[in-house]
């Protein structure tokens, strides 16, 4: 029996994301997992709970990628997230 592997595109980028320490590019990204979309899918996962932050790095000929790296979130934004509930912006998964 052939058995393959079924996970999406985004579960395969957020496994990725969570076994590396300095981050992906988006062309990185594009390119491993055929992500057509980059930011779209990293949206969506910061939409499912996960703290991706986007870190700039200019190089000494003063090209700029963006890494994507996922982390803990700062207390800023858990605040938020609270203000926001508070606020009744956001309902609360059941």
């Amino acid at each position: 029996m052939n058995t393959t592997n079924t996970a999406t595109k985004k579960e395969r980028v957020l496994e990725a994301l969570q076994n590396t320490n300095r981050g992906l590019t988006e062309a990185q990204i594009a390119t491993r997992f055929d992500v057509g979309n980059v930011s779209a899918t990293i949206s969506s996962l910061r939409m499912d709970g996960y703290a991706i932050y986007a870190n700039k790095h200019t190089d000494t000929k003063g090209r700029t990628k963006t890494f994507y790296r996922l982390s803990t979130p700062s207390r800023a934004v858990v605040a938020a997230g609270y203000r926001a509930i508070a606020a009744g912006w956001v309902d609360l998964p059941v």
